[in-house]
C-alpha cells in the first residue's frame, strides 16, 4: 500500500507558501499548489485535500510528492513536456518588440495591444504577454532631464556635502520661489464626499489673481521661513534675504542653497551678499531642482493646501499659505537626505552613456529590450508577472531577480 510522504515545513517555506496562497497577483496554479502543501503539512490526507480544494487525488499526490523531493522548486514549475519548442512564437516576440521600440503607428504616438496585434496579424493577448515579459508599457511615459552644467559634479558634491555633513556653528537653508500661484475660485460649490463617492470640484474656475511664495527651509529642524509677494524680481529676493537674516541667530553662518535664477545673481544681490559675509551661497546645477529640498516642501503645500483649495481673492490665498506655514512650524519635520554624491554621479553617468549610445546607435534600446524579452518569454517570467532572472552579461549585478522595467531603465 502506497503511503503519501510526510510534509514538514521550515518557517521560511511556510511564509513563502502563505504568500503564494494569499497573493492576489500569484498565478492560480501556484496558489493552488501552495494550499495543497500547507494542508498536507497539517497532516491531512490526499483525499481530504482533494475534496476541500476541488481537485483529484492524483493531482494532490503529484504535487505533494514533488514538494517532498524538490521542496518549493518542485512546485514552482511544471515538468518538461514532450514535443518540439515553438519557433514562431519566438520570432513573433522579436517582431513585436522591434515595432514597439522602433516604430509608431500612423495615427497615434504609441502602440496599443489591439493596434499592434492588428498590424502584425496576431492576438492582442500575445502582444500583452511579450510586453509584460519585456517590461514594456507604451501607454506610460516619464519626463527627465540630465543637467548640462559643466560644473555639475563640483556643485553636486558641494550641496550633498552640506546635506550629509552640515558644518558646525552654521545653518543650512534651502530657498526658492514658487511663483504665480493662482487664486482659483470654482464656478460652483463642491459636492460633499460620502461612502462610495470622492470629493468633487468643477472642471472650470475663475482666476482672481496671483501671488509668489518665497520660502526657505532649515535642513536640520525643518522650520520654514515664508513670505508672499506680488512680484518676482531681485527686489523681492533682497527683501526675502533680509527676512532670513532677521530670523536666524546672528552668531550662525548661513549656507544658502538656491538655484541659478537670474534674480539670485543680480548685481544688487551680489553687493548685498558682500555686505553680509555670514551668507554663503551655494548654487545647485542647472536643471537640477530635485537637489533643492525646498522643492519637496513646495510639493507638500501644493498637494495639501493649494491644488484643491477654493480662493475668492488673493488675500484669502495668502492667508491660507501663511496658516499652512504656521501649522507646519508648530510640528516641523525635516526632510532627511540619504543619497551620496558618488551614487548620484554613477547614476547620471549611466544615463548619459545610454543617451550617447542611443544617438550613435538607434538600435541600442531595441537590442537591450529584445535580449531581455527573448531570454524570458518562454520561461517562468510570464508566470511571475514580468520578473526576469538577472543575466551577468547584461551587467545588472548579482544573481537573483530584477524587475524588467527597472532593468530597461538602467
Amino acid at each position: 500500500m502506497r503511503v503519501a510522504p510526510t510534509i514538514t515545513l521550515t518557517s521560511e517555506e511556510h511564509d513563502a507558501l502563505q504568500r503564494w496562497a494569499r497573493g492576489r497577483s500569484t498565478a492560480v496554479r501556484h496558489s493552488q499548489r501552495a494550499r495543497m502543501v500547507l494542508l498536507a503539512a497539517l497532516g491531512k490526507k490526499n483525499e481530504q485535500i482533494a475534496v476541500e480544494l476541488g481537485v483529484t487525488n492524483n493531482t494532490v499526490g503529484r504535487w505533494r510528492t514533488r514538494f517532498a523531493e524538490a521542496r518549493i522548486t518542485g512546485i514552482e514549475k511544471d515538468a518538461p513536456r514532450s514535443g518540439r519548442r515553438p519557433t514562431r512564437r519566438q520570432q513573433l516576440a522579436e517582431l513585436i518588440i522591434e515595432k514597439t521600440t522602433k516604430e509608431k503607428p500612423l495615427d497615434a504616438t504609441h502602440w496599443s495591444t489591439r493596434s499592434l496585434s492588428k498590424a502584425l496579424g496576431c492576438s492582442r493577448c500575445m502582444v500583452n504577454r511579450v510586453w509584460r515579459a519585456a517590461g514594456l508599457k507604451p501607454h506610460l511615459w516619464r519626463t527627465f532631464k540630465l543637467s548640462n552644467d559643466p560644473h555639475f559634479a563640483e556643485k553636486l558634491v558641494d550641496v550633498v556635502g552640506l546635506y550629509l555633513n552640515p558644518p558646525e556653528h552654521s545653518i543650512v537653508i534651502c530657498a526658492d520661489e514658487k511663483s504665480q500661484i493662482q487664486a482659483l475660485d470654482r464656478t460652483q460649490k463642491s459636492l460633499p464626499m460620502y461612502k462610495g463617492r470622492c470629493g468633487t470640484l468643477t472642471h472650470d474656475y475663475k482666476r482672481n489673481g496671483t501671488t509668489s511664495l518665497f520660502a526657505a527651509i532649515d535642513m536640520v529642524e525643518g522650520k520654514v521661513i515664508g513670505e508672499c509677494m506680488s512680484r518676482h524680481r531681485h527686489q523681492e529676493w533682497l527683501k526675502f534675504l533680509n527676512l532670513i537674516d532677521e530670523s536666524v541667530q546672528k552668531d550662525l553662518t548661513i549656507h544658502l542653497i538656491c538655484d541659478n535664477y537670474g534674480t539670485h545673481k543680480h548685481e544688487k544681490v551680489q553687493r548685498w551678499l558682500k555686505r553680509h559675509p555670514r551668507f554663503q551661497v551655494h548654487f545647485i546645477p542647472t536643471s537640477s531642482s530635485w537637489l533643492n529640498l525646498i522643492e519637496r516642501w513646495f510639493r507638500d503645500i501644493t498637494d495639501k493646501r493649494i491644488r484643491r483649495g477654493v480662493f475668492k481673492s488673493v488675500p484669502q490665498l495668502i492667508q491660507a499659505i501663511m496658516e499652512y506655514i504656521e501649522q507646519h512650524n508648530g510640528h516641523p519635520k525635516p526632510f532627511v537626505w540619504t543619497a551620496k554624491a558618488e551614487e548620484i554621479l554613477e547614476k547620471v553617468q549611466r544615463a548619459r552613456a545610454i543617451l550617447d549610445n542611443l544617438q550613435s546607435s538607434p538600435t541600442f534600446a531595441f537590442i537591450l529590450v529584445s535580449r531581455l524579452a527573448l531570454t524570458t518569454f518562454s520561461s517562468e517570467a510570464l508566470q511571475n508577472r514580468g520578473h526576469l532572472p538577472v543575466r551577468d552579461n547584461l551587467g545588472f549585478g548579482q544573481a537573483g531577480q530584477v524587475n524588467a522595467e527597472e532593468a530597461v531603465n538602467l
